[in-house]
């Protein structure tokens, strides 16, 4: 029994060592085109509005997702709560709308994204100045 144990320990060695050798998970591409499926409470964590132009989305699993509007959306800067409309699709998509106040905002795209800045990094931006580096 002892040597079995060594055996299928000297045979799991070399799988252990190419796993440590193995790349970490690659970061996910920005820019490209996605969805969430079925978005409800449980599948979007949190979002930020993009002054009337845009939003980003965060899902359960903290991936950020940014919606262009077609046109502008009012109010979405300064609303509480918002709601997805997906004409029976399911999912959260450049084909959906966002709900804000009782108006339909449509979105053209619905990509992975970064991040949304934060407040002092967007103050910058607005200031002229240059984000520092980290």
């Amino acid at each position: 029994m002892k040597n079995l144990a060594l055996s299928l320990a000297a045979m799991l060695l070399p799988l252990s060592a190419a796993a440590a050798i193995e790349p970490a998970e690659d970061s996910r591409a920005l820019g490209v085109e996605a969805s969430i499926v079925f978005p409800s409470d449980s599948s979007i964590r949190t979002w930020r509005a993009d002054r009337d132009r845009g939003i980003w989305i965060q899902d359960r699993r903290r991936n950020w997702y940014y919606g262009t509007f077609a046109g502008i959306c009012r109010d979405v800067d300064f609303a509480q709560a918002i709601g997805v409309e997906t004409r029976g699709a399911g999912r959260l998509d450049r084909f959906a709308s966002i709900i804000v106040r009782g108006e339909r905002c449509p979105l053209t795209s619905f990509v992975t994204s970064a991040p949304p800045p934060s407040k002092r990094d967007k103050a910058k931006d607005i200031m002229g100045e240059k984000p520092a580096a980290n």
